[in-house]
Formats: structure tokens, C-alpha cells, sequence
């Protein structure tokens, strides 16, 4: 009797300390949650230190939160720690195999690194993930990474699946732009170009690349244009210097 009593208390004692490490757990994630969000609203405003730190709050309380892991990625990023950023972009990752944002976001890594291959491994995992609500971003990052590789018919494909997804996307409009100058395409390129410009009239480095795609046309006078609508847009940075001594160079 005694030795039944004595197992019914530990089994009791048991329950009770389960339920209660499942309680706590509960409240650190969502003190951890409250921390994140914090950090996530400072990343917002670009204040990187001010994020890190309250990710950091966040990760001591619970780590094994993907958003969290994924955040600590982008701020990294931002800071240009690259090798810090591809730890956490894997360790998200890795608590959630089929977070395909993180996956982009690992991929944007390596692209950053120059590391091509690997990059284009990571964007080829998800483009076909019909749950992934903006598959225009791998799309165009495997655009952006065969470019880079000269394969520029491949490159081509890609800008375009992405363009076919979000006709109006910026990035692509002006990778598939560049695509079509590496190629030789002049009137391509001006179509792609103007277009991006039209939609995004702030868009310096849209109208540098634009300015070339008239030179290959020979449409000198605009390219001229175009190189002083950069100058305009974005004095005293290292695109519109280029841009100056270009269309010195045609004058």
C-alpha cells in the first residue's frame, strides 16, 4: 500500500514539474517574442546596434526560434558580417526546413560572397515552392548569379520568370536590362530600361544603365541625358562620378 502510495506521489510530483516547465517555456517564448518584435521595429528604422541588442535579449530566452535565427541573419547582413549572417540564416534553417525566406535569405549570403554556386543551390530549393508567397525574389537573385557567371542566356530566362511573377519588380527590370547590354541587344535593353525608369523615376542607378543602353544604340544625346539625370538623383556618390566621366567621354 505504502509503495503505491509512494509511486502515485512521484508520478504526481512528475506531472506537476512537466506542466510547470511547460508553462515556463510558454512565457519565454513569449517574453523572447516581445523582445524580437522590439528588435524587428528597430531593424525597420535601420538602427542595427539598437536591433542586435534586443536580439540578442530575445535569443537567451529562447533560441530555437526561426524568425529570431533569420533576423539575426539580416542584421548581420546589414553589417556586413557575412560569415555570422550565413550561421544564423543556417540555423534557422535548420529548426525550419521549409522556411523558404531564410533560404532566399542564405542564398543572398553567398551572393554577397561572390560564392555563386552556392548561392544558386540555395534559390533553386524554392522557386517551385507554390506556398512561397514571393518567389519573384529567388527568381531574380538566380538572374543576378548567372550574370555574374556570364552565363547571360541563363540569366535572361530567370529575369524573366521573375518579371512574369511581378511585372513591375525594379531589380529584375534592371537586371534583365543589363542582361540585354552583356548580350548586345540594344533595343531590349532600352524597352527594359525605360520601363524601369518610367516606374521608378528615383531610381539613379536604373538611369545609369539606361544612359548605356542608348550609347549601344548610339542615342548619344539621350545617353547624355541619362548620365545627368544620374548626377541629379544621386550627387556626390560613386555612380554619378562614373556617370560624369561617361558622358564626358561621349561628348
Amino acid at each position: 500500500m505504502k509503495t503505491n502510495r509512494l509511486v502515485l506521489c512521484l508520478s504526481l510530483f512528475f506531472i506537476f514539474c512537466i506542466a510547470s516547465c511547460t508553462v515556463n517555456t510558454e512565457v519565454r517564448k513569449k517574453q523572447e517574442e516581445a523582445s524580437r518584435n522590439l528588435g524587428e521595429a528597430y531593424m525597420q528604422q535601420k538602427d542595427f546596434s539598437s536591433a542586435l541588442r534586443e536580439f540578442l535579449k530575445a535569443e537567451k530566452l529562447y533560441s530555437r526560434d526561426p524568425y529570431l535565427q533569420n533576423d539575426f541573419g539580416l542584421v548581420y547582413m546589414a553589417k556586413g558580417r557575412l560569415d555570422l549572417a550565413i550561421k544564423h540564416f543556417k540555423k534557422a534553417v535548420k529548426i525550419k526546413p521549409d522556411y523558404a525566406p531564410a533560404i532566399n535569405n542564405l542564398g543572398t549570403a553567398y551572393l554577397a560572397k561572390k560564392e555563386w554556386a552556392v548561392a544558386i543551390a540555395c534559390f533553386k530549393k524554392i522557386i517551385d515552392d507554390i506556398l512561397y508567397t514571393t518567389p519573384h525574389f529567388p527568381l531574380t537573385n538566380l538572374g543576378w548569379a548567372y550574370y555574374n557567371k556570364q552565363e547571360y542566356e541563363v540569366a535572361k530566362k530567370y529575369y524573366s520568370d521573375a518579371l512574369k511573377m511581378e511585372p513591375n519588380f525594379i531589380i529584375a527590370l534592371r537586371g534583365i536590362g543589363r542582361t540585354y547590354i552583356a548580350l548586345g541587344r540594344a533595343a531590349d535593353a532600352v524597352a527594359m530600361l525605360e520601363k524601369a525608369v518610367k516606374k521608378y523615376p528615383r531610381s539613379a542607378e536604373s538611369y545609369f544603365y539606361l544612359a548605356k543602353a542608348y550609347s549601344l544604340s548610339h542615342e548619344y544625346k539621350k545617353a547624355v541625358s541619362a548620365y545627368n539625370k544620374v548626377v541629379e538623383l544621386a550627387p556626390d556618390s560613386a555612380i554619378a562620378r562614373e556617370a560624369q566621366k561617361e558622358a564626358e567621354r561621349i561628348k
